[in-house]
């Protein structure tokens, strides 16, 4: 699941400054970017339902990925507290993940889905493509709720400036690491 260029969220692994591989965007106002995504897998089963084959969505899991060649730092900016506030990113990721999960789970398991295709093979295929499709849109749009928080966490910290702040976000994240 791990690549070179891929990070896991883990609560036994903390960011360090080789993990910003990209070259720092001169004209950003932030000393350092970290991007993260969400990823999906999932299992899709194929039943008949009223004569017509459709397919239901199960087993969603998503996991909190930083990629790395994405990801960067200002030469000379390089300092603890900084890589702490990036790693609160990740870790923020990370909280949201559960929220995100429980709400696409919520609106797409035990419901069935039509499909289309000319014959059950084709029907079956499809059923796969749609039902990504129909995650992909929901995490999308989840994505949104990381995005806020983001932000929100940004503000509040100032980047990781307000010490205080950032300490009680500090502080939560490492409650979240010790009850996983």
């Amino acid at each position: 699941m791990e690549n070179d260029d891929i990070l896991l969220w883990s609560k036994n692994y903390f960011l360090k400054f080789s993990d910003f591989k990209a070259s720092s965007n001169p004209s950003a106002f932030e000393d350092s970017s970290s991007h993260i995504k969400f990823h999906f897998t999932w299992t899709v089963n194929s039943t008949m339902h009223n004569d017509k084959i459709c397919f239901e969505i199960d087993d969603i899991k998503i996991n909190t990925q930083f990629l790395r060649h994405l990801s960067w730092v200002r030469e000379g900016q390089e300092s603890k507290e900084l890589l702490k506030h990036e790693q609160g990113h990740f870790d923020l990721a990370e909280l949201t993940r559960f929220t995100i999960t429980e709400k696409i789970q919520n609106k797409l398991y035990n419901k069935n889905f039509p499909t289309r295709g000319k014959n059950e093979e084709q029907q079956k295929q499809f059923a796969r493509e749609d039902s990504g499709i129909l995650i992909a849109k929901e995490l999308e749009t989840s994505f949104l709720d990381f995005s806020h928080n983001r932000v929100k966490y940004d503000e509040e910290t100032d980047f990781g400036h307000n010490k205080i702040k950032q300490k009680e976000f500090d502080d939560k994240f490492n409650e979240f690491r010790e009850q996983k």
